[in-house]
C-alpha cells in the first residue's frame, strides 16, 4: 500500500529513539512514539502500520498520526506530544476575583458562622456578584494555589 508520509530517520534521530526506549519504563507515550518511529523508518525495518500497531499495542491510526507529525512538524514534535496552548475551559476567577476571594477568606465570616467553609465562600462569591456561579472545589483549588 502506498504511504503518503514516509519516515526516514537520521543516525542522530535513530540514536535518540534507541536511548529513549532504554531510558523510559512502562507504557510511556514517549516510549511508544520512539518505537513507532524506529519500526516505521524506511531505511531500517520499514514495517507496515498494522504490524507496528500490533507490536506496540496501539491503533493503526496512532501510527499514521506519528508518521504524519514526523513528516509535517519534525522529529521533536513526533516524539513528544505538544501541550495545549489554552485550557479547554476558561478560568472562572481572574486575578481580581482571586484577590476578592482571599480577602473574603481572611475577613470575618457571616453572622451565625464560626469560620468560613468552602461552600459558604462559593455562595458569598455568587451573592456579591463576583462570579455568576462557582463550585466549592474551584474555591478550594484557588485557595490552595495561593496558600
Amino acid at each position: 500500500m502506498y504511504k503518503k508520509y514516509i519516515v526516514r530517520l537520521t543516525n542522530e534521530e535513530r540514536t535518540i529513539c534507541e536511548a529513549t526506549i532504554k531510558a523510559e519504563k512502562g507504557k510511556s507515550e514517549k516510549l511508544r512514539r520512539a518505537t513507532i518511529l524506529l519500526k516505521a523508518d524506511a531505511d531500517g525495518p520499514a514495517w507496515d502500520d498494522a504490524k507496528i500497531s500490533e507490536a506496540v499495542g496501539c491503533r493503526t491510526r496512532t501510527v499514521e498520526n506519528v508518521r504524519q507529525a514526523f513528516v509535517c512538524e519534525g522529529f521533536e514534535a513526533a516524539l513528544v506530544r505538544k501541550k495545549r496552548a489554552t485550557s479547554p475551559t476558561p478560568k472562572l476567577l481572574d486575578g481580581a476575583g482571586e484577590a476578592k476571594l482571599i480577602a473574603m477568606r481572611l475577613g470575618k465570616p457571616p453572622a451565625g458562622f464560626g469560620h468560613w467553609t468552602l461552600r459558604l465562600l462559593a455562595d458569598q462569591m455568587v451573592e456579591l456578584e463576583i462570579v455568576e456561579s462557582i463550585s466549592p472545589e474551584t474555591v478550594r483549588q484557588t485557595l490552595k494555589k495561593t496558600a
